[in-house]
């Protein structure tokens, strides 16, 4: 596919908008191969995405945000992200234990279905180191002691190991551990968090078995971006499944982890394709 630039902003809804911009795309030769737009009518703001062919566009990539900053910013109190279709994102796994995230990510990376790379494996076990070397992918370990005495310095390796492969974003494919405040700040809304439950929903150790003693009908699974409020932030993707009294706590597992793959991988696909837009504490998902 030729390379395009993908624009995603919001602002007071307003009359002229869609004509401004899409005027400035055509008026320097872009063709533009998908729009999509929505108004949140009790918020009075607009979302757009945007992307155009540059083949044939006049203004040079490096000046295309300078232009939109002069020409709309302030006239429309836009705020936006740019992107280019062949700026790779790139991708740093944290796992644990638990392999059924990260083979069902790196098997759908393997396929072709995600456009981006992945430099690293990041975790606080030994346990997966087989399954990045199943795939070529660099595996780093940094144990956590249990008083996480040394979980600033931790942290500290951990972020500039990121720096140095240029990571865009995080998924923590069922990564036990608290992200802190400062890596959260580094990475705001591009990191991808996993969540074993239709949130809101049962804290704490085994929630498939709590959910079993409950006799509950459904269960499901939530993909968020993690914020400093814990299992709080942004909902990008969820799904449930059915269950019935014939099911144990062992099935609902399976058919949890099940769930988590599925709704993990959406999530990151459509991060990938710049397709995710936050705003406040929700997110707008442009098909």
């Amino acid at each position: 596919m030729k390379p395009t630039a993908i624009l995603l902003l919001h602002c007071p809804d307003q009359q002229g908008i869609i004509s401004e911009v899409t005027k400035f795309i055509t008026d320097n030769k872009g063709n533009i191969v998908d729009l999509d737009q929505y108004v949140d009518h009790q918020d009075g703001m607009f979302f757009m995405r945007v992307q155009w062919e540059l083949d044939s566009f006049l203004i040079p990539r490096e000046k295309i945000k300078e232009y939109i900053e002069t020409l709309y910013k302030q006239r429309y109190q836009i705020e936006f992200s740019l992107y280019f279709s062949d700026q790779r994102p790139r991708m740093a796994i944290f796992v644990s234990k638990m392999s059924h995230c990260l083979y069902d990510l790196l098997a759908r990376w393997k396929a072709g279905e995600f456009a981006c790379d992945i430099p690293c494996i990041i975790s606080n076990h030994e346990d997966l180191r087989y399954v990045a070397d199943q795939f070529g992918i660099p595996y780093y370990v940094w144990s956590i002691k249990k008083d996480h005495s040394n979980k600033a310095e931790v942290e500290e390796a951990e972020m500039k190991l990121l720096k140095e492969n240029g990571i865009t974003f995080i998924v923590l494919a069922r990564y036990m551990q608290i992200i802190s405040d400062a890596m959260i700040a580094a990475y705001p809304h591009h990191i991808i968090n996993i969540h074993h439950s239709f949130l809101p929903a049962f804290v704490g150790a085994k929630p498939y078995h709590q959910a079993w003693e409950r006799g509950v009908k459904i269960i499901g699974a939530t993909s968020h971006y993690v914020t400093a409020e814990l299992d709080a932030g942004p909902i990008i993707e969820q799904d449930v499944t059915r269950i019935t009294h014939k099911d144990t706590p062992e099935s609902l597992v399976l058919k949890g982890k099940d769930l988590e793959k599925i709704v993990l991988s959406r999530a990151v696909s459509k991060h990938i394709q710049r397709k995710v837009l936050t705003y406040k504490n929700k997110t707008i998902i442009f098909s």
